[in-house]
């Protein structure tokens, strides 16, 4: 996928988004280190707090086509201020990053900011925490 097919993607997914309750659509494509890409919307539910973030959503779908490493993601969401992943989504994304990870912060215009996952998320806990010896 190019950029602009991912800006495309991400505008078109964010259409798709469930989110009756805040009105505020967000949209995720992930590129993964094999070259392939997935997407994900936010899902909002009632039950507050079980609805799904666009990044949860693409990360999950990226392990289910058999990826489990992220070479760049991408959100978007709309307004004026930079729609950056929540703290658990940094969580998540940091699980399956690398220090060439990058993560692009976007708005309808294009990619507002880029991140590395150090920048995203210093000093981070991830698998290498758990290695035993």
């Amino acid at each position: 996928m190019t950029e602009d097919d991912i800006l495309s993607t991400l505008k078109e997914d964010m259409k798709r988004a469930y989110a009756p309750y805040s009105k505020f659509h967000v949209s995720s494509v992930i590129i993964s280190k094999s070259g392939k890409s997935y997407r994900g919307c936010n899902v909002e539910n009632a039950a507050y707090p079980l609805g799904t973030c666009a990044e949860a959503g693409a990360i999950a779908s990226m392990v289910q086509g058999g990826d489990q490493e992220i070479d760049e993601i991408y959100v978007m969401g709309s307004g004026d201020a930079l729609v950056t992943p929540c703290g658990g989504c940094r969580q998540k994304i940091r699980e399956f990053s690398t220090q060439k990870t990058r993560i692009h912060v976007c708005g309808p215009e294009g990619i507002r900011k880029s991140y590395s996952m150090d920048d995203l998320l210093p000093d981070s806990f991830g698998p290498h925490n758990l290695t035993h010896d």
